[in-house]
């Protein structure tokens, strides 16, 4: 359902000893390799270029190399932050050495921690109550890192909710495609808003132009934010919402979570039911 590694892009570079130049996935994330003054060390840093946390993972393989703390390191760099992961040098400096890295990253930090007290509203109109497609844990889709999502049966077109207060990290409407080949996840229109927690709340397979809201803007629990669609990995027209938290390698873990109904406070929504707000 939604594929992480497809949004963040992973990034492979190879380099002789010099200090490589910056590469940069989107406008995001970027990685480079700085030489250290008067040693042949070098840093590899990474810099983020939004004003919102993001968690990255670099890796290292080479030849007569020593990476400091390890070869392969994820941290969470704050909003505009510059950060040194790992320090490069030789094993034996008489000899040449070489190295490669690669890199991906997800929008949040590491180690949040959800407020499970938190009730989230239904992710569309207060006067609609469209049927649960998948619940948590349905087999269909809903498994591993996205144990935790819903699917709703909504026709294109039909208005997204913010399920919770926060702001908006991501955007995107311009893909008009829907596919269930492998791949087909990177054509998927979405909306990503930060909580106050840290985690963020993510609205996926959105109409073409179907985002009303922009990067940066806050956004109240209940504000219309969207229009539902079918594109990315989907067969069918639908909204995919899900709570999540940034893990390595570009990948984000989705979260349980509970929902304010005309039905009561639910853990989950079951498939085949109808909520409305309360």
């Amino acid at each position: 359902m939604r594929l992480a590694c497809a949004l963040a892009g992973l990034i492979l570079l190879a380099a002789d000893h010099p200090a490589a130049a910056a590469e940069c996935s989107e406008d995001w994330i970027c990685v480079a390799v700085v030489e250290r003054d008067d040693t042949p060390s070098m840093d590899v840093v990474a810099r983020n270029l939004k004003p919102w946390p993001v968690t990255v993972t670099v890796a290292i393989e080479g030849q007569n190399l020593t990476a400091v703390p390890r070869r392969e390191v994820t941290a969470t760099v704050g909003g505009h932050g510059s950060q040194p992961l790992i320090t490069l040098a030789p094993e034996d400096e008489s000899r040449p050495w070489r190295y490669t890295y690669e890199f991906d990253w997800a929008v949040g930090s590491l180690g949040v921690r959800h407020d499970d007290a938190y009730a989230y509203g239904l992710p569309y109109a207060p006067d609609a109550a469209w049927r649960v497609l998948q619940g948590y844990g349905s087999r269909f889709s809903h498994t591993g890192l996205e144990t935790w999502t819903i699917d709703f049966d909504m026709p294109e077109g039909s208005p997204v909710h913010a399920a919770r207060d926060g702001v908006v990290v991501r955007t995107r409407s311009h893909h008009d495609r829907a596919c269930w080949e492998r791949g087909c996840g990177r054509y998927a229109n979405f909306i990503v808003i930060l909580h106050a927690d840290g985690s963020t709340g993510e609205y996926y397979h959105l109409a073409k132009n179907g985002v009303a809201v922009a990067e940066g803007e806050p956004v109240a629990r209940g504000q219309l934010i969207g229009y539902s669609g079918n594109t990315g990995r989907s067969t069918m027209p639908h909204l995919h919402f899900g709570v999540y938290r940034a893990t390595t390698w570009g990948r984000t873990e989705s979260l349980p979570v509970q929902f304010a109904t005309d039905q009561g406070e639910r853990r989950g929504l079951k498939p085949g039911r109808r909520y409305r707000w309360p």
